[in-house]
């Protein structure tokens, strides 16, 4: 069970608050607790004591970094089954799949715990033209400092955990805003931080309005923005962010292709994984799935029927696949992209009718090349099928899109795979699987509309540092007279 009411985390201390935000379990629409929110003032005040704390963050041995990220580490798996039931009922994730991402959030921090202590740098030859002969270089890297994270609903403890956790290695402070749908379990992870050794003022985790977390955006003593949400959203705080580097973890729509060399019961299986998993409320979802046409019919068959097969309901059954969206009116509003999409001649191949925030798993084909349902980021339980032809063809089709974080390929044509990863316009090409498979130490990020900079634990990590470089000279030997 959730407690009551939880505080949030100012200057690394639990603070009640008379103001609070509801927080509701997504299934039953009940109040399931509640949270301090942050005003503006503790908000300006946060970030005063992260500035006033970078000094002895950047100067903290990486053994200690490291030993706070092992502590945490230790905490939540102490605290697994707490962490996963929060999850289940703030953000409406099937338990099974609340389980797997804390066990994600268990591995990002031990990565890390690991890379806490590998922050080097490099020698730099100078000696490349007789005037620099006498010099030697080399640099470190060096904490940017205190870090503005705006963290998003659909993975909120590891996606949280991605910003935090290299912050803690690299020698960051920061303040956080999570989510106000879904802020439990970062609030959970600070009162783990509050454990530790970390300097007052390292960290704060503050809940709040939209209207009051403009600072988070705009404050200039901030050195670094990073968000993870919709692309209109972090184009629009980049554009106020001033001279800080801001990190994009934004939308997509993934495409998936399946070619005729496939081995169809397995792309199958990994693509109605990939589709529907936490009702399809994920940046790297499958949203648009290619078959070859002479696989297409089997394909479509054995697809729609493991589709119809997956059950849907309370995410606290542990055989429940596909739980609530976040919201009805998200769920209203892909009903809405569907029923423009079937208005303008697509077929349905699966679906029903919606309840509340409730959606059952949708495959559409001939949906058409001007509907949101394509052109768009569904982030709901909706994919489309297409056939084609010609490879070449497929994939100057999925580069039409304005997204471009991760896509699949079923194949085992090892010059059909290195034609899509030197074609595709992505982050990452994932060749026999589906684009929503991401392991936490691999660099993962998108182009175009689909954000700017990489998470996972080292890219992350370079930057939230800048490199230093020191230059020596030598003066040459005076020769006696």
């Amino acid at each position: 069970m959730l407690a009551p009411s939880y505080p949030y985390y100012l200057a690394n201390r639990p603070v009640s608050s008379d103001q609070s935000l509801i927080v509701r379990d997504k299934y039953s629409g009940e109040e399931a607790t509640s949270v301090a929110r942050a005003d503006r003032n503790a908000i300006d005040l946060a970030i005063t004591r992260a500035v006033e704390a970078a000094p002895a963050m950047a100067a903290m041995p990486a053994y200690q970094r490291q030993a706070v990220l092992e502590h945490c580490v230790a905490q939540f798996r102490a605290r697994e089954s707490e962490l996963a039931e929060a999850l289940c009922i703030e953000a409406g994730k099937p338990i099974k799949d609340a389980e797997g991402e804390v066990t994600r959030l268990i591995d990002t921090f031990k990565i890390a715990a690991e890379e806490a202590t590998r922050i080097g740098g490099e020698v730099i030859p100078m000696d490349i033209s007789p005037r620099a002969v006498n010099y030697r270089g080399h640099y470190k890297r060096v904490p940017i400092g205190p870090c503005s994270f705006i963290s998003p609903f659909n993975f909120p403890l590891n996606l949280v955990a991605h910003k935090v956790a290299p912050a803690i290695a690299a020698g960051c402070p920061f303040v956080l805003k999570p989510a106000s749908l879904t802020p439990v379990g970062a609030l959970i992870i600070g009162d783990i931080l509050a454990e530790t050794s970390l300097p007052e003022g390292a960290f704060s985790i503050l809940p709040c309005s939209r209207d009051d977390a403009e600072l988070f955006t705009t404050d200039e003593r901030l050195k670094l923005l990073s968000f993870t949400g919709s692309p209109d959203v972090g184009w629009a705080l980049k554009a106020k962010a001033g001279k800080k580097p801001v990190i994009l973890e934004l939308g997509g729509n993934a495409a998936c292709v399946v070619n005729h060399d496939a081995d169809l019961e397995d792309a199958v299986e990994r693509i109605v994984f990939g589709a529907f998993y936490q009702s399809g409320q994920s940046c790297i979802g499958v949203q648009r799935i290619y078959a070859h046409e002479a696989v297409y019919d089997e394909f479509k068959e054995r697809f729609i029927k493991a589709t119809k097969a997956l059950k849907a309901g309370d995410p606290k059954q542990r055989d429940t696949f596909i739980g609530p969206m976040i919201s009805s009116a998200e769920a209203e509003r892909l009903e809405d992209w569907i029923n423009q999409a079937l208005d303008n001649g697509a077929r349905q191949l699966a679906g029903g009718p919606r309840e509340d925030n409730r959606m059952p798993a949708w495959v559409l084909e001939n949906v058409g090349p001007d509907q949101p349902l394509r052109n768009e980021e569904a982030f709901g339980p909706a994919a489309i099928l297409d056939s084609f032809s010609d490879f070449d063809e497929v994939l100057a089709d999925i580069n039409r899109s304005r997204f471009g974080l991760q896509a699949g390929i079923f194949t085992r044509d090892i010059y059909l795979a290195q034609k899509a990863f030197d074609t595709l316009e992505v982050g990452a090409v994932i060749i026999g699987d589906v684009p929503s498979w991401r392991i936490d130490h691999m660099p993962y990020g998108g182009v175009k509309d689909s954000g700017l900079g990489r998470e996972g634990l080292r890219y992350a990590i370079e930057d939230m540092t800048e490199i230093r470089l020191m230059v020596v000279r030598t003066p040459p030997k005076k020769t006696s007279s």
